[in-house]
């Protein structure tokens, strides 16, 4: 888990989200934007995300720990 003071603003968290899902249509998400009303949230997108914790923030998440997130601020919030 990064200290405190390296934690990824909002806004670089949802920069590195935005690649890691790589949507193929442009969206625009926020801290409130709830992952089920993405177009193109599904098990693909959800294993970007696994990898985007574990390469760009060494941390180790599952599948069933995105499941109980409902927002973006959600998954930021499983960095700590």
């Amino acid at each position: 888990m990064p200290p405190v003071d390296l934690m990824p603003s909002i806004e670089q968290f949802i920069e590195q989200f935005l690649i890691a899902v790589d949507f193929q249509e442009p969206v625009e998400v926020t801290a409130d934007t709830a992952l089920a009303d993405l177009p193109e949230w599904d098990s693909l997108a959800s294993l970007g995300v696994i990898v985007m914790f574990d390469t760009e923030y060494g941390t180790t998440i599952s599948g069933d720990d995105i499941k109980k997130c409902a927002t973006i601020a959600d998954l930021r919030k499983l960095l700590g």
